[in-house]
């Protein structure tokens, strides 16, 4: 990584194409929400909360809702900023700046490796000969291709992908809201499901407050919004506003769908690991029911992919723009593409597949467990920077406002806090905030050794 003294503005003599639309960039950050954590993780949040799993997802809907918020405040505010993760920069100097971006890039590549494996295992299951690593890596080949063409092509990508998730989801609720209203139902209304088999919340209130600690990770990605904006030619407002309209759209999906669930079967039948959404399509009795689950998994999991390739891609541009990452990366092609940029991320990410055969079980858990708490510390930073960058803004540039400031800022930090301090308090998640805070000290070293200047100087 080369040290830096150049304005910001001098180390970019290319941009990147405004060619995006409303349309993608809205469906670009629910491609990033609704995965395989909605359609198969969320039976492992139902199987120790229960029907009150509901509540867990309306609280946790609600601190990423705050923070959307913050989001657009200040992309509002601050729009010559860039990507988010330059509030920190803004608000709290060049080191925030720097950890925020390098976390944030970090967590996305992963995610990447896991949605590539994810993905390989789906496809396993139809063409069982071919290794998970080598389906991994075709798999993130491709996406990376639909990048690489242009943002135009990885806009309409994901605009599709994204579409038949919300179009599988909209119809799901129809079918199940169906049956538990007792409209196909042979027995009537099924909502008694709720509270039938030991109550609305049979393990007590508390697992209820603590699955906020891993729901909260199911709701990120909405942040991509403002990422994608950079890319967008539509008015900054526009972009804005989705920040906080998209996570009120993605709740009502994940409260919606995951409520009618645990009224349509009993809670304590839904098996961990499986999807909750296929067995719920069998009890109904719908026929293929396993097979279109898999099939929309599939595409879920290529969705929040493509999404992951393109936001780590365009988190490290804005680095290498701000002289934290090396400038050779600040480079865009013909097409208005950083595809340096691109190649990186998925060169990692394909690293991090290859991992997974080598040594599964210490590096690649490792890498994992690494980003188990980053999305809470790239969190933080967003609403430290809000309460910070709020007082210094002019109230002519408000054109978007946080509710409840400061107290809704110091409540979300609270909230936030307290997740990490549940994490302390429960085994694999204790692991996850030490690898996590393992890798925020490696940045901030990596910050002194690579990116501070030399003394009585500031820098970019």
């Amino acid at each position: 990584m080369e040290q830096a003294s150049a304005p910001a503005a001098e180390l970019a003599p290319s941009k990147l194409s405004r060619s995006l639309r409303t349309r993608h960039v809205t469906m670009i950050s629910i491609g990033g929400i609704i995965g395989a954590g909605l359609f198969v993780n969320s039976s492992n949040a139902i199987a120790a909360i229960g029907p009150a799993v509901t509540v867990s997802y309306l609280l946790t809907g609600v601190i990423v809702l705050f923070v959307m918020r913050m989001l657009g405040e200040m992309a509002m505010s601050h729009p010559e900023a860039g990507a988010f993760t330059e509030f920190s920069r803004l608000a709290l100097g060049p080191l925030a700046g720097f950890a925020s971006g390098w976390l944030y890039w970090y967590f996305w590549v992963i995610v990447v490796a896991i949605e590539a494996i994810a993905g390989a295992r789906i496809v396993g299951q139809w063409l069982p000969d071919l290794p998970v690593w080598a389906t991994g890596l075709v798999l993130t080949a491709a996406l990376t291709g639909s990048n690489l063409l242009s943002t135009r092509s990885y806009g309409e990508f994901e605009f599709w992908f994204s579409s038949i998730k919300v179009a599988a989801i909209i119809v799901f609720i129809i079918i199940a809201a169906s049956y538990a209203c007792g409209l196909t139902s042979p027995h009537g209304p099924t909502f008694g499901n709720w509270m039938n088999f030991g109550g609305f919340a049979p393990n007590g209130w508390a697992p209820v407050l603590i699955g906020v600690t891993t729901l909260i990770f199911a709701l990120t990605g909405a942040e991509i919004a403002t990422v994608a904006a950079a890319e967008a030619n539509e008015s900054e407002k526009a972009i804005a506003s989705l920040s906080t309209t998209l996570v009120v759209r993605i709740l009502l999906f994940y409260v919606g769908s995951v409520g009618l669930i645990v009224a349509v079967i009993p809670w304590n039948e839904v098996k961990t690991g499986l999807s909750p959404f296929a067995a719920t399509l069998g009890r109904i009795g719908i026929p293929g029911a396993e097979l279109g689950m898999n099939i929309i998994v599939l595409i879920a999991v290529l969705s929040c992919l493509n999404s992951g390739i393109y936001v780590a891609s365009r988190i490290l541009f804005t680095l290498a723009a701000k002289g934290d990452a090396p400038q050779w990366l600040v480079r865009v092609d013909t097409r208005g593409v950083p595809s340096r940029a691109i190649l990186i991320a998925a060169l990692i990410a394909a690293v991090a597949v290859g991992a997974s055969v080598i040594s599964p079980d210490l590096v690649f858990a490792f890498l994992v467990n690494a980003t188990g708490a980053l999305m809470i510390f790239v969190y933080l930073g967003i609403v430290v920077s809000q309460l910070i960058l709020r007082p210094r803004t002019p109230p002519e540039n408000l054109h978007i406002k946080t509710w409840f400031y400061p107290w809704s800022g110091y409540l979300t930090i609270i909230a936030m806090l307290a997740v990490l301090g549940a994490m302390a308090f429960k085994k694999q998640s204790a692991i996850e905030l030490g690898a996590s805070c393992a890798c925020l000290l490696v940045v901030v070293i990596c910050y002194f050794v690579f990116r501070r200047p030399a003394s009585g100087k500031s820098p970019t």
